[in-house]
C-alpha cells in the first residue's frame, strides 16, 4: 500500500490528468459539469461536485475555459469552452503528455 505522500502524489498526477481531460473534451464543444463527472467516470475517475466544480472555476479563473449560461429545461447551466490560452496550453499539453508516454511505456 501507498503511503500518504504517496497517496498525494497520486491524487496529484489524477487532478493533473483530469484537468488536460476537461481541456480535451472543451476544445472539441462546449461541455457543463455533470457530462464531465460522467466522462470522467468512464475513464476510472470517481469524483463528484466538489472536486469538478473547484477543478472547472480554477480553470476559468486562469484564463483557459470561459462559461456562458445557457436555460436547459427550466434550469440554467453552464457551460464552460476553452479560451485562446486553453487551446495553446492544451497543445503544449499533448506534446509533452505524448513524450511522457513514450519514455514511459
Amino acid at each position: 500500500m501507498a503511503t500518504s505522500a504517496g497517496q498525494r502524489v497520486l491524487r496529484d498526477a489524477f487532478i493533473g490528468f483530469m484537468r488536460i481531460h476537461v481541456l480535451y473534451h472543451a476544445a472539441k464543444e462546449p461541455i457543463y459539469g455533470l457530462e464531465m463527472i460522467e466522462e470522467l467516470g468512464r475513464h476510472g475517475y470517481a469524483i463528484g461536485p466538489g472536486t469538478l466544480y473547484p477543478l472547472l472555476h480554477s480553470l476559468e479563473g486562469a484564463g483557459l475555459l470561459r462559461s456562458t449560461v445557457k436555460l436547459v429545461a427550466g434550469r440554467n447551466r453552464k457551460y464552460y469552452r476553452t479560451t485562446r490560452s486553453g487551446d495553446a496550453l492544451l497543445v503544449k499539453l499533448r506534446a509533452q503528455v505524448g513524450e511522457l508516454m513514450q519514455e514511459i511505456a
